[in-house]
């Protein structure tokens, strides 16, 4: 059985010289070309582009249950196991943020954008949402909780340029607080 086709809508960047990327964006797959790439060139590495999202959304699709493994490593790794989801899935219906969390009940919901993304930024993102079972806003108690992560700062900067290159807003724009113990130019 072949999965339907799906949506495929190509950008042209004047900024864009040379490289051709790609992403899932909801249904549809969203590639980002140079805008002087001819007609034939498109045609082909847009091809391209759409079966490598396609191969890595199905190598990186995991199930609830091994979400909340995952969950539970991360926890006993980086917060002492101090958190403990009452559940964690994928879920389909949310594209204005990647990850959400209900503090009250224990439960996490991931973004399905996140599926064939590096592991390190579903680890961050799903990081980040047991550290809100903690801690329930993004004062400096809740970034130092997630400051032994050691591929925080790489998995935000790499969620930052998805949303920004899908006219998304940053998730940069909650700055991480100075938790060192040193002191901030802002304080």
């Amino acid at each position: 059985m072949t999965s339907p086709t799906p949506e495929v809508e190509v950008r042209r960047s004047t900024r864009r010289r040379r490289t051709v990327s790609a992403y899932r964006d909801g249904e549809r797959i969203v590639v980002l070309v140079p805008a002087r790439l001819s007609k034939k060139d498109e045609k082909r590495l847009v091809a391209d582009m759409v079966r490598k999202v396609q191969a890595a959304a199905t190598r990186g699709r995991s199930t609830d249950a091994q979400l909340m493994e995952r969950a539970m490593q991360l926890s006993g790794r980086y917060l002492g196991g101090l958190a403990h989801p009452t559940s964690v899935r994928w879920v389909g219906n949310q594209r204005a943020r990647w990850g959400s969390c209900t503090p009250v009940n224990g439960t996490i919901r991931l973004s399905d954008r996140l599926q064939g993304m590096p592991d390190y930024v579903s680890d961050y993102v799903l990081l980040h949402e047991l550290a809100h079972l903690l801690q329930p806003d993004h004062g400096k108690s809740f970034w130092a909780l997630l400051e032994a992560y050691p591929h925080l700062e790489r998995a935000r900067g790499y969620l930052d340029g998805v949303a920004f290159g899908a006219g998304l807003p940053a998730e940069g724009a909650d700055p991480v607080p100075d938790v060192s113990g040193t002191a901030a130019l802002d304080d």
